[in-house]
C-alpha cells in the first residue's frame, strides 16, 4: 500500500489532493447554501429533496426525484440528502467517474421499482420521463409496446423479459455519448 503513493510521485499526488480539495470545498459550499438559516451543521444536517431540486443542475432533469431517492441514505426514503450523500451524487455524475460507476447509478435511477431489473413497467416510466406525458408527447399504447419490445430485443441478452445490470452495462458500453451526458458540474 505504501508503494502506490511513491509510484504516483509527489507532484502528481499534490495535484490530486488539490483537485479533491477543490471538489469537496465546492460541494460543501453548494450544500451549505441549501441549508435553512437555522441549520448550520453541514456534516450532520439532511437537506430535504425539495431544496435539492432547486439546484439548476437538477431542476430540468426528468429523473431529478429518482436521483435524490437513489442517493439518499434516509431511512424514511424521502429523498433528503446528507453532505455525504450529496458528495456521492456529485462524484457519480462527475467527469472523472468511470463508465462502470455511471452505468451502475443510471441503472439504479431507471429501476423505478428497485427490484434489480428493468422490466416493462420501468421501461415505460423511463420513456415517459424522456418524452413527457402531455397529450402532444405521450406515446400511444401501441407505440409504447413497440418501443419497449425493441428495447428488450436489443438489450435482453438472456431473453428473460427484463434487463439486468450487466445487460444494461453491455448496451451502454456501445454508446460513447453516455459518459459525457451523465454528468452534473458545479
Amino acid at each position: 500500500m505504501g508503494t502506490t503513493a511513491s509510484q504516483l510521485g509527489k507532484d502528481l499526488l499534490s495535484e490530486y489532493q488539490v483537485t479533491v480539495f477543490c471538489f469537496v470545498f465546492s460541494a460543501y459550499k453548494r450544500f451549505s447554501e441549501l441549508l435553512g438559516k437555522d441549520e448550520k451543521d453541514v456534516l450532520h444536517e439532511r437537506v430535504p429533496m425539495d431544496r435539492i431540486l432547486t439546484l439548476p443542475e437538477l431542476k430540468s432533469n426528468p429523473f431529478r426525484k429518482r436521483i435524490c431517492y437513489v442517493f439518499s441514505t434516509s431511512d424514511s426514503k424521502n429523498g433528503s440528502l446528507t453532505f455525504e450523500d450529496f458528495l456521492d451524487l456529485l462524484s457519480a455524475f462527475s467527469d472523472s467517474a468511470t463508465m462502470e460507476i455511471k452505468s451502475h447509478y443510471a441503472f439504479r435511477i431507471f429501476d423505478f421499482d428497485d427490484d434489480g431489473t428493468l422490466d416493462c413497467g420501468d421501461l415505460e416510466k423511463l420513456v415517459n420521463c424522456l418524452t413527457g406525458e402531455t397529450d402532444e408527447t405521450k406515446l400511444t399504447a401501441e407505440e409504447m409496446r413497440q418501443l419497449i419490445s425493441n428495447i428488450l430485443e436489443e438489450s435482453d441478452i438472456d431473453k428473460d423479459g427484463t434487463v439486468n445490470l450487466s445487460e444494461f452495462q453491455h448496451v451502454i458500453s456501445r454508446s460513447p455519448d453516455f459518459v459525457s451526458s451523465f454528468k452534473i458540474v458545479l
